[in-house]
Parts: structure tokens; C-alpha cells; sequence
């Protein structure tokens, strides 16, 4: 079995590697974040923190709107790509479950991510350091970043698998993702701001507000890195939403996206026709 999913997984990764996206998504990951690391940390001293520590504020904004779309983007063809293209028929043929083959094609792509989200934030830690504004508290910070990341990505991993084990054009599913993203980040969050507004301190504001932002993936990653940083909680006025929450509510969300959408996607995949 492990062998099977391991074999799969390493051709899936060789395409990607061919098809330029490993490093399409490390340059990506790296660029923004050099930029951010240089550009973006000039309140470091304002607020009385270290360079590394501002940065990865910025870190956590740019992470919620790239990661899930570098997710998308790996995932969105993953079934119906080979569904149009025929190479999946032909892989059904072989001794092989469904459900190894869409846990092979999921390790390979959260790979690719990780990778990306690994390197890119490894060389802009790198970049600071070279400049003395790191601490330890800091790199810790870093490390509850990036493997919070890994797993934002990994739940949009999964939503790109499931819309492509939904529909048979790889280009439906490109639409789809698009859509999806435009939502999950975008105006779900505006949404809630102007309902917010309305309510002007109501009961939405401190009781349903805050369970809102825990259950939508990408605030449930904001609030777990950013409501750690006290210059981050206190630009972004996440300390008192944190407050309403248990601790753990914003961590199990984001664990909870990718292991139900999977189950929701293998079901799918299992009564596919290919």
C-alpha cells in the first residue's frame, strides 16, 4: 500500500517539477516575502519589537491570500485533468485503491507547498538575520507561521481536490477555484466586516462574530498567529476576539478543514466514472 501511494506520488512530483511549479511556487513565496521583510518592517522599531517579529505580521497577511490560491492553482486539475486528458482511466487499471491514489496526489501537491512556504520563509528569516533583527521568541513566532501555513494550504489543498473530483473540464474546476478563493478570502471577510458595522457592538459583534472567524479557515489561521503577537493582536484588534473563543477553537478549525474535506472528496472519487 505504501508503496503504491509512494510511487504515485513521486511521478505526481516529477510533473509538477517539469511543469515548473515547484519553483514557480518557491519564487513566488520568496519574492513577496523579501519584499515584505525590507519593505515592510520599517515600524519594527515604532512598536518596539525586532525586525523578524514585525515581519512576520506581514508574513500572516501575505499567507492567507497566496497560500490558498498556490493551493488551488496545484490542486484544481489534479482529478479532472486526467479524467480529460485519459491518464486516469489508464491508473484505475492498475492494483491500486481510489483512495491511494487521491492521498498520493494530496502528498505530492502539500510537497510542493510546503516546500514552497518552507523555503520562501526560511530565506527571508535568512535576510533579516543578516541585519541582527531576530530574537529567539521571534523564531519561534516563525516556526508557528510556517507549519500553520502548511496546513492553510493543505485545506485548500483539499477544497481544489474535492472541486476537481466534482466536475470533468479541468477549466470548470479552474473557475470554480477562482470563485472559491474570491469568497474564502476576499468577501467573506468583507461580509463580516459589514455586519459588524450594523450591529455597532451588538450581540452579533461579541458572540457570533467570533465563532464566524474561527469556523472560516483563513481567520482561524489569523487568529492563531497573529493573536500570539502582541503588536500584531494590537493592530489588528484580534486580542478581544481571542478572548471569546477557547484557546484551542482557532487550531482545531484549521486542522478540521483538510481532514473533512478529504473524507467529502474520497467519497466523491469513490463513485466517480472516470
Amino acid at each position: 500500500m505504501t508503496r503504491r501511494i509512494l510511487a504515485i506520488m513521486a511521478s505526481d512530483m516529477r510533473i509538477a517539477m517539469r511543469n515548473r511549479w515547484v519553483l514557480t511556487a518557491t519564487l513566488l513565496m520568496t519574492g513577496f516575502g523579501l519584499i515584505l521583510a525590507f519593505a515592510g518592517s520599517a515600524p519594527a522599531g515604532t512598536l518596539g519589537v525586532d525586525r523578524l517579529t514585525a515581519t512576520i505580521s506581514s508574513l500572516a497577511t501575505l499567507s492567507v491570500y497566496l497560500v490558498p490560491l498556490i493551493a488551488l492553482l496545484l490542486s484544481y486539475d489534479s482529478i479532472a485533468g486526467e479524467t480529460e486528458r485519459g491518464t486516469l482511466p489508464l491508473l484505475l487499471t492498475y492494483p491500486v485503491a481510489r483512495w491511494e491514489v487521491l492521498a498520493a496526489k494530496f502528498g505530492a501537491q502539500l510537497f510542493v507547498l510546503a516546500a514552497a512556504v518552507v523555503v520562501g520563509f526560511g530565506v527571508t528569516a535568512a535576510a533579516v538575520a543578516v541585519t541582527g533583527g531576530v530574537s529567539e521568541q521571534s523564531l519561534i513566532h516563525l516556526s508557528r507561521l510556517t507549519w500553520s501555513a502548511v496546513v492553510l494550504g493543505a485545506a485548500f489543498l483539499a477544497v481544489g481536490n474535492c472541486l476537481s473530483a466534482m466536475v470533468r473540464q479541468p477549466g470548470t474546476a479552474a473557475s470554480l477555484a477562482v470563485a472559491v478563493w474570491v469568497i474564502a478570502v476576499v468577501m467573506f471577510d468583507v461580509i463580516l466586516l459589514g455586519a459588524v458595522v450594523a450591529d455597532d457592538g451588538g450581540a452579533f459583534t461579541k458572540t457570533v462574530f467570533p465563532w464566524l472567524l474561527a469556523i472560516s479557515p483563513t481567520d482561524a489561521f489569523r487568529l492563531f498567529n497573529l493573536a500570539a503577537l502582541e503588536s500584531g493582536a494590537a493592530g489588528l484588534g484580534l486580542a478581544t476576539t481571542t478572548h471569546a473563543l477557547p484557546a484551542l477553537a482557532p487550531l482545531l478549525s484549521l486542522l478540521a478543514w483538510p481532514l473533512a474535506l478529504l473524507a467529502v472528496t474520497a467519497a466523491i472519487f469513490r463513485r466517480l466514472e472516470p
